[in-house]
C-alpha cells in the first residue's frame, strides 16, 4: 500500500512542538489541519523534499523551498538519527515515536535545528520538559 502523505523529516520535531504559531494564518491553520490528519495516523513517506505540510509556507516557491539547503541538512540529520533512509513508509504515529525516542529524548535537536527561526519555541518546551 502506497502512502497517505509524504512529510519532511524534520517535520516530526516541529509537529512535536506546533502551538499554534507559524509564518502566517494561511499557514498555522494548514499545519494545524495536518496535526489533525496526522492525528489519524495515517501511512506516511519520509522525505527530504517539499511535502504536505509546505503547501502553505511562505517559503514554498512553486514546489521548491527557499531555504532549501538549510532545512534538506535538518531532514538528513534526522533521518540519520533515526535510523531511516528517504522514502522509508510507516505510520505516522510510529515515525513521530521514533523521533521522540532517537532525536527529542536523546537531546538532539537543538543539534539539528538550533539555528531554526522557531527554537525559542522547542527550546522553551524543551526546558519545561514537555
Amino acid at each position: 500500500m502506497m502512502s497517505d502523505y509524504e512529510i519532511r523529516a524534520h517535520h516530526g520535531m516541529c509537529l512535536a512542538f506546533f502551538e499554534g504559531k507559524g509564518y502566517s494564518n494561511q499557514f498555522t491553520e494548514h499545519m494545524g489541519e495536518m496535526r489533525r490528519i496526522l492525528d489519524a495516523n495515517p501511512k506516511v513517506s519520509i522525505t527530504a523534499r517539499t511535502d504536505a505540510i509546505c503547501a502553505a509556507c511562505p517559503n514554498n516557491e512553486n514546489g521548491s523551498c527557499n531555504t532549501a539547503s538549510k532545512v534538506e541538512n535538518y531532514d538528513r540529520k534526522v533521518l540519520a538519527f533515526c535510523g531511516m533512509k528517504e522514502g522509508d513508509e510507516l505510520s505516522w504515529h510510529d515515525y513521530a515515536q521514533l523521533v521522540r525516542k532517537s532525536v527529542l529524548e536523546a537531546g538532539r535537536r537543538e543539534e539539528i535545528c538550533g539555528d531554526c527561526q522557531w527554537d525559542s519555541i522547542c527550546g522553551k518546551k524543551r526546558r519545561m520538559n514537555v
